[in-house]
């Protein structure tokens, strides 16, 4: 009976497909300055009324992008006293694995939730 609920649950291929595109766009902020907001931006603008699913994590990879703008911001500063620069890399670093972490629970179905992200979307 639980794999029947969970079956119900679970958001179709669409949604979980297009939930993990929501935070693996994240990644073009490596590439393309404000990528990683402009990215996860468009794709939960455009299918954020088509799926619930894609709301959510739309909502999730947004909050998490601008947390992560917000403290690159701040050590930006740092880098004229030398500590800047391992905190970046840390931040960098933190960065990849938390989206690849959070693009992989998407396709599986789950809601996932960054730690140490602030809601500036509810």
């Amino acid at each position: 009976m639980n794999q029947e609920l969970e079956a119900q649950d679970k958001p179709d291929k669409d949604a979980r497909m297009w939930g993990m595109i929501c935070h693996l766009m994240g990644l073009s902020g490596y590439v393309i300055p404000f990528g990683n907001i402009i990215g996860p931006l468009i794709i939960w603008a455009i299918k954020k009324d088509e799926y619930p699913f894609v709301d959510d994590q739309g909502k999730e990879a947004m909050n998490f992008q601008l947390t992560l703008t917000i403290v690159f911001l701040a050590c930006f500063p740092l880098l004229f006293i030398l500590i800047g620069v391992p905190l970046m890399l840390a931040l960098g670093i933190y960065a990849l694995v938390a989206i690849v972490i959070a693009a992989i629970k998407a396709n599986d179905g789950i809601r996932y939730r960054y730690p140490y992200s602030i809601k500036f979307l509810k």
